[in-house]
């Protein structure tokens, strides 16, 4: 098997850190040609340019000053080791959090001046100054209630509110949309026992919801995956055992139409630089796929039993081990490069591998395993210009990488 060596970019250190006030990991995020390092916790939402900050040097898990460059497209600090988020020259915007981080998930728009969050009873947009711009509410999460909430605090204590299911939300290509999968129904429309999940696209200055319709889902969760026209959105929703409905939705200015593609089987994980192509694995992790974006036809795929050698550190009696499987993070690298993981199953024997995987027209196919000049965990998150990013196993730091 060929190898390819991953070039160290820049660290970007996670600027709530990692468990602190319920802050989880660290997320960089491309739309339109820049950057965006996004941590969430409790209190507060936090959105760092890294195109602003000033690399400062830190310790043993630091990158080779000899070897980090720019980002392409959209340049991140190129600086010898880890970039402060709070360094005094650091574009850092912080959003109040109406709600714990537990309740819901957030989206930030791609000039950092809004932020979305979706909880349990409502979609709210807040700015950096904590202003609400506007507010959707909608039915409940919580699958045994349902009250039309007006505000957090009328279930903040109550234990199974702090589990119910959640939806998402997320901006367009050019931040003029929220895309957001609601548990049913909208206040507006009064309640409805039989309201199920809705798809919703609405206005980001404003908040007017200009198109609706019933997903037809029963969410556990859910996540957007944009698409660079603003006009079009990806929904992957999950729904325990019974599946997970893909859903591909077009705004035309006037409605919204909506495509269940992959008969619920495959989660939906990055789409191409270009659009025409998005990649796909099976709900058990055993197959990729990249697919037509028009119709959701398979163009080419492949199992990780063909494509992935058992990992050499396994008990050579361990059956178990025989057994590859893809993880739920990857994406596109390029139009016809994908970087895609077996973490999720190798942390089980040791070191925690990724992989390039050409998708042309001669097929689908491993390139080469990818090597870092550091142990790496977890899965590894493209970012559609020729970069990918690792998060530190502490979750205090992002590892930005190219080839």
């Amino acid at each position: 098997m060929a190898e390819v060596a991953a070039r160290p970019v820049v660290t970007l250190a996670a600027p709530l850190g990692r468990g602190r006030d319920g802050a989880g990991a660290p997320r960089l995020l491309r739309r339109a040609g820049k950057h965006l390092l996004v941590q969430r916790g409790d209190a507060e939402l936090v959105a760092v340019d890294p195109g602003t900050t000033r690399p400062d040097p830190v310790g043993p898990n630091s990158v080779d000053p000899d070897s980090a460059r720019p980002c392409p497209a959209d340049p991140c600090p190129a600086g010898p080791d880890t970039a402060g988020a709070d360094s005094e020259d650091a574009a850092v915007i912080r959003f109040p959090a109406p709600w714990p981080s537990r309740y819901g998930t957030c989206a930030v728009a791609p000039d950092g001046n809004l932020a979305v969050f979706a909880g349990v009873h409502a979609l709210r947009a807040v700015d950096p100054a904590g202003e609400v711009r506007w507010e959707i509410r909608h039915g409940c999460w919580d699958d045994a209630c349902h009250t039309l909430h007006t505000t957090y605090d009328e279930y903040a204590s109550d234990h199974s509110h702090g589990y119910a299911d959640k939806g998402s939300a997320v901006f367009s290509a050019d931040g003029t949309l929220v895309w957001a999968h609601i548990r049913g129904p909208l206040a507006a429309t009064g309640p409805d026992p039989e309201a199920q999940d809705e798809w919703l696209v609405v206005d980001a200055a404003d908040g007017r919801v200009l198109g609706r319709v019933d997903a037809e889902t029963a969410a556990v969760g859910s996540e957007h995956v944009p698409h660079p026209d603003p006009a079009r959105m990806g929904l992957c929703v999950g729904e325990g055992q019974d599946g997970v409905p893909m859903l591909w939705g077009r705004w035309d200015g006037q409605r919204l139409s909506v495509e269940r593609f992959c008969d619920d089987e495959r989660i939906l994980m990055a789409v191409s630089p270009s659009g025409d192509r998005f990649l796909t694995v099976t709900h058990c992790e055993e197959t990729l796929a990249v697919h037509r974006t028009e119709d959701g036809s398979v163009l080419c795929e492949l199992d990780a039993q063909d494509g992935v050698a058992r990992h050499p550190e396994a008990d050579p009696d361990d059956l178990d081990a025989d057994v590859a499987l893809w993880d739920y993070t990857g994406g596109f690298l390029d139009e016809e490069t994908v970087v895609a993981g077996t973490s999720e199953r190798d942390w089980e024997y040791g070191e925690q591998r990724h992989w390039l995987v050409s998708a042309d027209a001669a097929g689908m196919r491993v390139s080469a395993r990818i090597t870092y000049p550091f142990p790496v965990s977890g899965g590894a998150t493209a970012l559609g210009d020729g970069t990918w990013y690792t998060v530190s196993e502490t979750g205090d730091a992002l590892h930005v990488w190219s080839r």
